[in-house]
């Protein structure tokens, strides 16, 4: 049985981190390299390091960023945010990320998670994917949450498992910063139609929510930012509290 894994989400915006509800009202949360070492002391399985303004600003991606915390962390980290080539992935694997997050770009130009994943492997990509519940079904939505499409979420993520995804990061944008839980029934739904791994994110408030997720959501993992960025929710105390309720924690 495949252990659940907790992985805390650093949204950057000029080399800060950044926190907000439903992808806007940002707040600062502090230098993304210091809060990432905090989380590895704490015992976090994985890091997320998201530049949400770059693909809306098309700045050079996360480089210098990534070599920074490749230096000061001895856990594995994703970084994402304006990634569209080869050669952007060839930078950021070179700087010491070990896994890249792509969004936008892959749903403009499909063919770049094949290309990608032919390239890196499999388990190097993760496809991030911005939902939001439109009244009638889940939508995809594009530049950090800022652009709508008439792509349905999970026909998208079942294509993408095809081309080569070896990830799925799955973000309710209804649920963002609310705290208020996560998409449970969505990410049950998509959970059972794919066999990759899918990690949730987009709600967490509570212990509960964690141990929601994994078992009815039937998430991989779960991820979450404010919480742990201004310390609602210690890893250490949540990881127990998982234990506890039997669920097979890293």
């Amino acid at each position: 049985m495949l252990t659940k894994r907790i992985i805390p989400c650093l949204d950057i915006k000029d080399g800060r981190t950044v926190k907000g509800v439903n992808f806007i009202n940002l707040r600062d949360a502090g230098d993304p390299v210091e809060l990432g070492k905090a989380y590895a002391e704490q015992g976090a399985d994985e890091l997320v390091f998201l530049d949400i303004t770059a693909t809306v600003e098309k700045r050079k991606t996360l480089a210098e960023l990534a070599k920074r915390i490749a230096q000061n962390l001895n856990i594995p980290f994703t970084v994402g945010g304006g990634i569209g080539s080869i050669a952007d992935v060839e930078i950021l694997l070179d700087s010491g990320a070990d896994k890249i997050s792509i969004n936008t770009a892959a749903v403009k130009r499909p063919e770049l998670i094949t290309e990608l994943a032919k390239s890196f492997g499999n388990q190097f990509v993760v496809l991030a994917v911005d939902t939001r519940f439109d009244g009638t079904d889940w939508f995809v939505y594009l530049n950090g949450g800022r652009t709508a499409t008439t792509i349905k979420t999970i026909d998208w993520v079942k294509e993408a498992q095809e081309r080569g995804a070896g990830e799925i990061l799955l973000t309710s944008m209804n649920h963002d910063g609310t705290k208020n839980g996560f998409a449970v029934e969505l990410t049950a739904k998509i959970s059972e139609n794919l066999s990759i791994p899918l990690i949730a994110s987009g709600g967490a408030g509570t212990k509960e929510h964690f141990s929601e997720i994994f078992t009815t959501g039937k998430a991989d993992a779960a991820l979450a930012a404010s919480i742990f960025h201004f310390g609602e929710i210690l890893i250490p105390d949540l990881k127990l509290f998982l234990k506890q309720k039997n669920i097979a924690i890293r």
